[in-house]
C-alpha cells in the first residue's frame, strides 16, 4: 500500500521510522526544514529501549502534490492552525478510496460525525470548516496516541514508555480499512489496538493531557517536577477532575477507573510532554483541543470548569507570545 506520514516530526517520525523499516508498504514522508534535510541526507533514526531502528522512506519531500495518490495518509500535524492550513493538501493526497488517520493530541476536529443528534465541524478546531469540507469527516479515522518521543537532533528521535496506538472509526463500526489501517501498524512493530468507542479513550487520555501537558508548558517543569509539587498537583487534580466532569455529562463516566490523586503524580523526572516541548522550541500549541474544547464542552452542558478557566486565557496568551516570536 501507499502511505504517506503527513508530518515527520516527533511521533511522525517514530511511525515513519518504523513502517519504513518492515519493508512492507510503500512509505512516503511530508517534513520540513533541518528535519526534511536529515531524512532526506541519512534516513531516519529511531531509538527505542536500548536499540536502534535505522530507515530511510521511499520519498521525503515538503510538496505533497508531487505525491500519487495514497491509500493511507497518517496525519501527524499538531492540532494548531497548522492542521486546517494542510487540509487541501491531506485531502487531495487520499486515493478515491483513501482515508486518513488523524494521530492528535485531544478533541479531534470530527468529534460530530456519526454522533446521533449531531452534525458539523468544531469551530475552535476547524474555524473555516476546511478539514470538514476538504478531507471529509467520512474519511477520517480516530487515534489516540501512547507514544512518547523526543526529537533530540534532525532525523534522529528518542522514544520512552509505551509504543500503542487505539484505532477507531468516527462512528464506531469496525470497517475493513480500519482493519487494514491496523494491520499495517502492527507490521511495523506498533502495539496496535481497535476500539470500539473510539471517543472514549480519547477522553481517557486527554484528561491527564489536560493537566500534565498544559501545566508543564506554563510552568517548563517536566511531569516529575509536577507530581512533586504541592500547589501543582492539587491544581492538576481539579483540571482532571473537570475534564473527568465533562466527559461524563457526554455519556462517558471515568470515575471509576482514574484515580486522580494517583494520576498527578505518576510523571517521571525527565519526563516531558509535547506540550513543554513545543514551549522550549517555541511552536505553535495544541491550546483548542487539548482545553479549549473541553471548555466549549463544559459551557455547552452548564458544567463549571474553574481551573480551567484560569489555566485557558494564560495558555491562550502564551500561544500568542510564541507564534509572535516565530519568523
Amino acid at each position: 500500500m501507499k502511505v504517506c506520514i503527513f508530518g515527520a516530526g516527533a511521533v511522525g517520525g517514530h511511525i515513519a521510522t518504523r513502517l519504513a523499516a518492515a519493508n512492507a508498504d510503500e512509505i512516503s514522508v511530508i517534513a520540513r526544514g533541518a528535519q526534511l534535510e536529515a531524512i532526506r541526507a541519512r534516513g531516519l533514526t529511531l531509538r527505542s529501549g536500548g536499540k536502534e531502528i535505522n530507515a530511510r522512506p521511499a520519498i521525503a519531500t515538503d510538496d505533497p502534490s508531487t505525491l500519487p495518490p495514497q491509500d493511507f495518509v497518517a496525519v501527524a500535524v499538531k492540532a494548531t492552525a497548522a492542521m486546517p492550513a494542510a487540509a487541501a493538501a491531506i485531502g487531495k493526497l487520499l486515493a478515491p478510496n483513501g482515508c486518513a488517520v488523524f494521530m492528535i493530541n485531544g478533541i479531534p476536529w470530527w468529534w460530530r460525525h456519526g454522533r446521533a443528534g449531531e452534525s458539523g465541524t468544531l469551530p475552535l478546531l476547524d474555524p473555516a470548516g476546511a478539514l470538514w469540507n476538504q478531507v471529509k469527516p467520512e474519511r477520517a479515522i480516530g487515534c489516540v496516541v501512547h507514544m512518547p518521543n523526543e526529537i533530540v537532533e534532525p532525523g534522529v528521535i528518542v522514544h520512552t514508555g509505551p509504543n500503542h496506538l487505539v484505532l477507531g472509526e468516527p462512528d464506531n463500526s469496525t470497517s475493513e480499512r480500519l482493519q487494514a489501517v491496523a494491520a499495517m501498524f502492527t507490521r511495523g512493530g506498533i502495539d496496535t489496538r481497535i476500539s470500539a468507542d473510539i471517543r472514549r479513550d480519547v477522553w481517557q487520555k486527554l484528561a491527564l493531557n489536560a493537566s500534565g501537558n498544559t501545566l508543564a508548558a506554563l510552568t517548563q517543569i517536566d511531569l516529575g517536577g509536577l507530581g512533586t509539587d504541592p500547589g501543582l498537583c492539587e491544581l492538576a487534580i481539579k483540571v482532571m477532575r473537570e475534564a473527568i466532569a465533562v466527559a461524563a455529562k457526554q455519556g462517558w463516566d471515568l470515575s471509576a477507573e482514574m484515580d486522580v490523586e494517583k494520576l498527578a503524580r505518576r510523571g517521571k523526572p525527565g519526563q516531558r510532554p509535547s506540550m513543554l516541548q513545543d514551549v522550549t522550541q517555541k511552536r505553535a500549541l495544541e491550546v483548542e483541543a487539548l482545553l479549549g474544547q473541553i471548555q466549549a464542552f463544559a459551557r455547552e452542558l452548564k458544567i463549571a470548569t474553574p481551573s480551567i478557566d484560569v489555566i485557558l486565557p494564560l495558555l491562550r496568551g502564551l500561544d500568542r507570545a510564541l507564534s509572535a516570536a516565530q519568523p
